[in-house]
């Protein structure tokens, strides 16, 4: 039985069948349609269409953020919440999956090939996740991946080297798609480490029920030089809380998300808020990049943005927001792993079957070396990214780990979709063949920060 077939509507990770896809989604898609219409011609309309279709994906829109559900306020304020446990160390460097985790991936693989791959040339178009992918995605239990059983969780221990695997798997269909799937996931996880138990009472238990709310986390800002750890939005304390400014980029399926977790600068430190989307003062504005263009990336503008105290995400020292970013960068690692392993897969039958003077390309030197060195350089991102990853899960320092995985994953990254361009020849340059957009994804790499983690 195929994972389409499994999937049942309304189980503990479906959603309402009330959620309705975002109103710019469903505009921009009926313009494209529209598009390539003879219709248009034969009316004249043409010109003025083609100018609309433009007009809406580059520039998008500008709203109020949505106003959301009304989190209710539980649990005990100011009191540790539930952490998961560290994965026992094996004592040996084996970074074979575990049964369980390798089922998981199985039905991850398996979501990524019928279900993201296909839609991914028109989300990347749209700048806009269809509602079936990221159902679909609710539905195997993305958004509390990273949880323990005791927060409503799947998972005894940590799970970051799970995370890894599914990020991967998920990025190989198609990484805007995936982020769009992982992106409410991550807040989720961050609750889960992070949260007192108030947050992780008031939050979690609609990421464990059928209507996940979209969610994500907004580090990255718009400024030349951008340092994540020194971010340009700051915090201010207040009698009943703080006052949050600035803007935020990147930040993906923003025009529906219904939480966010905000890094600002708080007494010279950067700290995590929680800032619920009906919150005076917050807006969105479309935010269409180069590359994951299917997750919808906006911008978050808080213009004094009150919060309460309990808004406080973690330590304010900075320590927890390091952890974060750490985090996030390795799940943009686990990301890129996938996206080269798709090009991998579709020049290497390629190379094979195009045939110039008389003999398949892949006989020349250079190109059978040029697909080779990307099987190498893959296979070393992806060791030292599950290297950070299950040192991450077994609560051990892994900062450098983490720091070599992001800055050989971003350089070999972008050489890989640079190569596999390269390898189509004409080809690679046309939309005809997703390696285009799999090269333009991979410059995401070394750039984004925040959105997800694992």
């Amino acid at each position: 039985m195929s994972i389409l077939q499994s999937l049942r509507p309304g189980g503990r990770h479906g959603v309402a069948s009330t959620e309705t896809r975002d109103p710019i989604g469903y505009a921009v898609a009926a313009l494209s349609r529209l598009a390539q219409s003879d219709m248009l011609d034969r009316l004249g309309l043409r010109k003025q269409t083609e100018t609309a279709v433009y007009s809406a994906t580059r520039g998008g829109f500008k709203t109020t953020a949505a106003a959301g559900r009304a989190f209710a306020k539980t649990g005990k304020s100011g009191s540790p919440g539930t952490r998961p446990t560290a994965t026992a160390a094996p004592g040996v460097f084996d970074l074979t999956p575990s049964e369980d985790e390798q089922l998981l991936v199985d039905v991850v693989t398996e979501l990524a090939a019928e279900v993201l791959r296909p839609a991914a040339a028109e989300a990347d178009e749209t700048c806009v996740a269809p509602e079936a992918v990221l159902k679909a995605g609710l539905d195997v239990g993305l958004p509390i991946l990273g949880l323990p059983e005791s927060l409503g969780g799947i998972t005894e221990e940590r799970s970051a080297v799970a995370g890894a695997l599914v990020a991967e798997a998920l990025a190989h269909g198609d990484l805007g798609l995936a982020v769009a799937s992982l992106a409410p996931g991550s807040v989720a996880t961050a609750i889960g480490l992070w949260g007192s138990d108030a947050q992780q009472q008031t939050y979690l238990a609609a990421f464990a029920d059928g209507a996940v709310p979209a969610a994500a986390i907004a580090l990255s800002e718009p400024t030349v030089l951008f340092d994540v750890l020194a971010p340009g939005t700051t915090a201010v304390r207040t009698e009943d809380g703080y006052v949050l400014n600035g803007l935020k980029s990147a930040v993906p399926r923003g025009s529906d998300a219904e939480l966010f977790v905000v890094g600002a600068l708080l007494d010279g430190a950067p700290v995590l808020f929680l800032v619920e989307s009906g919150t005076a003062g917050l807006h969105i504005e479309a935010d269409p990049a180069m590359g994951v263009r299917a997750a919808g990336l906006t911008r978050l503008h808080l213009c004094d943005v009150t919060v309460p105290a309990d808004a406080v995400l973690g330590a304010t020292d900075g320590t927890t927001y390091a952890e974060c970013v750490r985090l996030s960068r390795l799940a943009w690692c686990a990301l890129g792993v996938g996206v080269g392993q798709a090009v991998l897969d579709y020049v290497t039958p390629y190379v094979k079957e195009r045939e110039a003077f008389g003999e398949p390309v892949a006989h020349r030197q250079s190109v059978a070396f040029m697909v080779a060195n990307i099987a190498i350089e893959l296979q070393a991102m992806r060791l030292l990214t599950w290297k950070a990853a299950s040192r991450a899960a077994a609560g051990e320092d892994f900062a450098r780990n983490v720091a070599l995985a992001r800055q050989l994953c971003a350089d070999k990254g972008m050489q890989i979709g640079l190569d596999g361009v390269q390898l189509l020849g004409g080809h690679g340059f046309v939309k005809e063949h997703p390696v285009e957009r799999w090269y333009r994804d991979l410059r995401s790499i070394g750039i984004m920060e925040g959105a997800v983690l694992i």
